[in-house]
């Protein structure tokens, strides 16, 4: 038997806020634009960037993931993510009865690159930790003593890069 590969790593920005709707069988989607770019240097010295736009679609999983619960949630234009997935082609008739080919990237896996929020924040950027997840890290930890220090005291504390790092 052959096998075959049908996979795809991006990191790139949202080009707009993610579309959400949910399917007449009740099933969520989300739909999503996805830029990468490339930079080079031609032979005479002259710096060219080329962006390529992806569309992304990801789906609730029947086994519960919220994939594109948590997209709708905490992503917005601008956003940088990892998406991993497949690449599907399909058709479908438009108004018109025209037939329209598209080409999507299926997402199984995203991270979220962002470190910190531009909304609201008038620069001084905020931190991108969701507030469910805020709500049950202090539910989890025990009482603070009085004197010590945790990182809720210093909220930047975590979003840092550490070039001290050997990869």
């Amino acid at each position: 038997m052959s096998r075959s590969l049908n996979k795809v790593m991006l990191i790139g920005n949202l080009g707009a806020d993610p579309e959400v709707r949910t399917t007449t069988n009740g099933s969520r989607v989300a739909q999503f634009s996805l830029a990468t770019s490339r930079q080079w240097t031609t032979q005479g010295g002259e710096k060219q960037e080329k962006t390529e736009w992806h569309k992304c679609v990801a789906w609730n999983a029947s086994r519960g993931s919220g994939l594109a619960d948590t997209i709708e949630k905490y992503l917005k234009k601008g956003d940088r993510v990892y998406v991993e997935g497949r690449i599907e082609y399909r058709t479908y008739e438009d108004k018109e009865k025209q037939t329209r080919y598209v080409t999507e990237v299926n997402v199984r896996e995203l991270v979220m690159l962002s470190g910190r929020s531009d909304a609201g924040s008038g620069g001084e950027g905020g931190s991108r930790r969701p507030a469910a997840a805020s709500a049950a890290k202090k539910d989890a930890e025990p009482a603070k003593k009085d004197g010590e220090e945790t990182f809720d005291d210093f909220p930047g504390a975590l979003d840092e890069e550490d070039d001290d790092l050997p990869f």
